[in-house]
Formats: C-alpha cells, sequence, structure tokens
C-alpha cells in the first residue's frame, strides 16, 4: 500500500511538473521551454564584451586576463611536475586517477542537477526540482561558450605533449578541440553557483557545492587533462555565466517562504 501510494505520489508530481513547463515553470519565462532560454542567454553572454567595452564591468574582467595570462606564462614550468613518472607511478595517485577521471567527473557534474529535479518531484517542492532545471541551464551554457572556445585555440592536453616537450609551444598544434579552458571545471562551478545562489542561508550547501567544484578542478591537474590556466579560466567561466546570466532573473518564493504563509 505504501509503495503504490509512493509511486502514484511521483506519478502525480512528473504530471505536475510537466504542465509547468509547458506552462509557466518561471516567472520570467512564460513559454517554459529550455531551448529558449538557453538561446536568450546565449545572446547576452555573446554581448557581453559589448557591456565591457562600455566601461561595464572592465576592471573585474582586465583583471580576470591578467591572472589568466600570468598562469599561461607559468605552465612550462609547473606543467612538467605531474608529468614526471615517479610521481604519475605512485599507487595512490593511479588510484586518485581513476576515481577522477573526466567520465566519473561528467557523471558527477550531471548527476547534482539530475538529482535536484528528481527530488524536487518525489517531494513535490517545486523550488527543488526549478534548481534542478537551472543548474542544467547553467552546464549547457557554460558548456556551449567552453566548447566554442576551445575549438578555437586548438591547445594540446599536458598528457599529450610528453615530459621533456617544450611547454611554451602548447597552442594551435593540432586540429579539433583544445583544452582551453576546462569544461569540467567550468560546468562544475556554474552548477555549484546556481546552488550556493539559490540556497543562500545553507552554508553547508555552498561549501560542499563549491567544495566538490574545485575537487573536479583539481582533477583534471592530477590527470594532466588541463594546465592550470585552463582550470582557472575554466571556474571563473562557470561562476561568471551562471551568476550575471543564469541567476539573473527576478526571484521566486523560496519553499520555506511558501510553507510559511
Amino acid at each position: 500500500m505504501n509503495l503504490g501510494r509512493a509511486v502514484g505520489n511521483f506519478a502525480g508530481s512528473v504530471t505536475l511538473a510537466v504542465r509547468g513547463l509547458l506552462k509557466q515553470p518561471f516567472r520570467t519565462h512564460p513559454s517554459g521551454q529550455l531551448l529558449m532560454r538557453l538561446g536568450g542567454d546565449q545572446r547576452r553572454i555573446w554581448s557581453s564584451p559589448r557591456a565591457i567595452l562600455r566601461g561595464e564591468g572592465w576592471k573585474a574582467a582586465l583583471s580576470v586576463a591578467g591572472a589568466t595570462v600570468a598562469l599561461i606564462a607559468l605552465d612550462p614550468w609547473n606543467a612538467p611536475y605531474l608529468q614526471r613518472t615517479g610521481y604519475q607511478g605512485i599507487p595512490a595517485v593511479r588510484w586518485l586517477n581513476n576515481i577522477l577521471s573526466g567520465r566519473n567527473m561528467a557523471l558527477l557534474i550531471n548527476g547534482v542537477p539530475l538529482g535536484f529535479f528528481i527530488a524536487g518531484l518525489i517531494t513535490r517542492r517545486p523550488y527543488t526540482w526549478r534548481t534542478g532545471l537551472m543548474a542544467a541551464e547553467a552546464a549547457a551554457d557554460t558548456e556551449i561558450i567552453a566548447f566554442a572556445i576551445k575549438r578555437t585555440n586548438h591547445r594540446t592536453r599536458p598528457i599529450g605533449m610528453g615530459l621533456d616537450a617544450d611547454y611554451r609551444r602548447t597552442w594551435f598544434l593540432k586540429g579539433g578541440v583544445g583544452c582551453f579552458p576546462s569544461a569540467h571545471t567550468a560546468s562544475a562551478f556554474s552548477v555549484a553557483t546556481v546552488i550556493a545562489e539559490r540556497y543562500p542561508e545553507k552554508r553547508f550547501a555552498k561549501w560542499l557545492a563549491y567544495t566538490l567544484a574545485g575537487v573536479v578542478g583539481g582533477s583534471r591537474l592530477n590527470t594532466r587533462a588541463h594546465y592550470p590556466s585552463d582550470v582557472f579560466f575554466g571556474g571563473v567561466l562557470g561562476y561568471s555565466i551562471s551568476h550575471f546570466v543564469v541567476m539573473q532573473r527576478p526571484k521566486e518564493p523560496h519553499e520555506s517562504e511558501l510553507t510559511n504563509t
């Protein structure tokens, strides 16, 4: 009987969610279509350089650019350290690389929005499942931008360079997709920022979200998939897209506010 009731509640939640998606899930997006929201987000993102040229946020942009250039200049000195056979041959390092593989990190990043969405459906909390949708939207926005940038620079990954390679010459060496910026890191920080800003009163959730995002970024260094500059810029990119684009819409009432009214 309890199982049947639980199944019935879940089915009802799914029905309500689908109806909401088709009608009016977000007050600022009556269409409720994720693709339309992504299109609007992308227009804002790609037009942001014009805003910077008008003097909006140029100090922050200049700071990020300066830090990224500095890290790129340091890559020839710090990247070979993780390439050393003595380091990569340590059993603990090999074990850690298997655990923090790109595939596992992708599952973690995609699993968080999905988890929020399913939990919100099961518990019938629209704020929770909408958080999952917004996190997925932020990750998708970030992946699009990261992929576009990576297609233009063709930067060779550290693991493809070798220990004795010239790390001052990592750009525009091969066709295809480069490694700048780290898309894993960008997506992780975009999801973490949505969660942190949707639940500002829950400090533990904020710290946990950003800690896991940091783990994702660190894993890309240890597995020799990226340089520190890739990871740094990816983190800034993910945070910026979530904070300045996805989260810039009128706030809806929190679940606690709806309960108290």
